[in-house]
C-alpha cells in the first residue's frame, strides 16, 4: 500500500510544484493517509480543497484501502 501511495504522490508533485508547493508522505494508519503539505501549499487557503478534492480522490481511486487523507504539521 505504501509503495502505491508514494507512486501516486510522485505523479501529483509536478502539479503542486507549478505553484511552488510540494507534499510529503508521513505514514498511513488504517485507511487514513497522513501527508505534510510543503512550500506554498502549507497554509494556503485552498489547501483543504487540494487535499480533499484532488489528492484524496486520486489516492482513493488508485490505492485500494485508502479511505481518507489528512494533513499533519
Amino acid at each position: 500500500m505504501q509503495e502505491a501511495i508514494e507512486k501516486t504522490l510522485e505523479e501529483i508533485r509536478p502539479m503542486l510544484a507549478l505553484h511552488a508547493g510540494n507534499i510529503e508522505f508521513v505514514g498511513v494508519e488504517g485507511g487514513t493517509v497522513k501527508v505534510r503539505l510543503l512550500g506554498t501549499c502549507h497554509g494556503c487557503p485552498l489547501s483543504d480543497l487540494t487535499l480533499k478534492a484532488g489528492i484524496e480522490e486520486l489516492l482513493k481511486e488508485r490505492v485500494p484501502g485508502v479511505e481518507s487523507v489528512e494533513a499533519v504539521d
